[in-house]
């Protein structure tokens, strides 16, 4: 009688001790590391980025899993680290990394990002910071998924609306920074890729004040053989905000400067994304910018396969994000996903204006055999690594 008892207490402890464990929620923990480098002084007073882009997009994503993920018995933490140096970021991803995290959301430059892919094999990255296209034809880092698009896709999606719009003709202007080099690279390739001409391409070489000069300098130096548009690669900001209306001829400008493509924008307002706005809004204080919604689409990116997987293995993660079967929504009017041959995702690039929502590419018309989002930067033929 004494080991019947015995055995029935036994089984009652096993069950209450496997309720309890169904009711525990499955905990996420997510690693934000951030870091941006020191720009330099600026010619043009413009208005910096601001110093907490990308994270509050990553804490938007966190509150918005967490609202969903107590029904499904899922619990979502961020843990951010924002530092001012590469050695601080790499000792902040090894704290987090001993803390037992593996999914990682990053804003920082591409010499970090493989820094960090190198330095935690075992992880999830996904790159929230850096627009390098080699990180997406050449340099492919197998645990590493972008959700920022790269200048490829940025370029492609301005020339293509350039040409939709018949400025077959453009005047190229370029920044002394490696980054507007890059930049100006992306618009070469788009434009022999659309058909699109260059009629002229001039560095900037000036140090003056801009907004003394404009007027006077702006002119004079765009004069050239005639234009359709006058296309800018300036990152920083150091001349860019100066040449619309001021051009020798009464031409759109484009590219880093004028009309603009990015990966997001306060104006993007439809499918939804007015209440993501307005949540991000009240949540920080300021406008959405391209940094924080990768980093947000990042995070849900996790709470999306956590959710079809109930697991947060890495890997597995990885895996559902590059197959077709992760359901991803990320407000801009098509199914997002992520691109097999080197972990690019997919996604619509809005142009704008300051205050205004011009256009949506990929454009009508450019079409792709599989996805014409793909029609947006590098396709599979064109990406010489080998991504795992």
């Amino acid at each position: 009688m004494r080991r019947l008892v015995s055995f029935t207490l036994i089984a009652l402890m096993a069950a209450t001790t496997a309720q309890a464990e169904d009711a525990m929620p499955l905990q996420v923990r997510i690693g934000y590391l951030g870091y941006r480098p020191d720009p330099g002084p600026l010619l043009s007073n413009v208005i910096a980025e601001p110093a907490d882009a990308g994270l509050r997009g990553a804490e938007l994503a966190i509150i918005d899993s967490n609202s969903t993920g107590r029904f499904l018995k899922q619990e979502y933490r961020l843990e951010s680290a924002s530092v001012d140096s590469p050695e601080a970021l790499l000792q902040a991803a090894r704290t987090q990394h001993d803390q037992g995290l593996r999914l990682f959301v990053v804003n920082a430059p591409a010499a970090s990002l493989r820094q960090l892919s190198a330095a935690l094999p075992d992880s999830l990255l996904f790159n929230a910071g850096s627009a390098d296209d080699s990180l997406r034809t050449t340099d492919c880092l197998g645990n590493v998924l972008h959700s920022l698009p790269d200048r490829a896709m940025l370029a492609d999606a301005l020339v293509q609306f350039s040409v939709v719009r018949k400025w077959q003709k453009a005047l190229l202007i370029v920044g002394q920074t490696p980054e507007d080099q890059a930049y100006a690279s992306a618009l070469r390739r788009a434009m022999k890729r659309f058909g699109m001409k260059t009629v002229a391409e001039k560095a900037w070489q000036f140090d003056n004040d801009q907004r003394r000069g404009a007027q006077a300098d702006m002119p004079l130096f765009t004069q050239t053989a005639e234009y359709d548009v006058v296309l800018v690669a300036d990152e920083r900001g150091d001349f860019g905000e100066y040449l619309p209306y001021q051009t020798w001829y009464p031409r759109p400008v484009a590219g880093t400067q004028g009309l603009t493509p990015t990966g997001w924008h306060k104006t993007v307002e439809t499918y939804g994304a007015a209440q993501l706005q307005k949540r991000f809004e009240a949540l920080a204080g300021r406008w959405m910018n391209d940094r924080d919604f990768a980093a947000w689409i990042a995070v849900r990116s996790v709470a999306s396969a956590v959710s079809k997987l109930r697991q947060a293995d890495p890997f597995a993660i990885r895996q559902l994000a590059l197959s077709d079967q992760l359901p991803l929504d990320g407000f801009k009017g098509r199914k997002l996903s992520y691109r097999p041959w080197n972990g690019q995702l997919r996604q619509p690039i809005p142009l704008v204006q300051p205050r205004a929502l011009v256009s949506t590419s990929p454009q009508d018309g450019f079409l792709h055999p599989t996805n014409e989002m793909d029609s947006l930067g590098y396709d599979r033929p064109e990406v010489s690594c080998r991504y795992p």
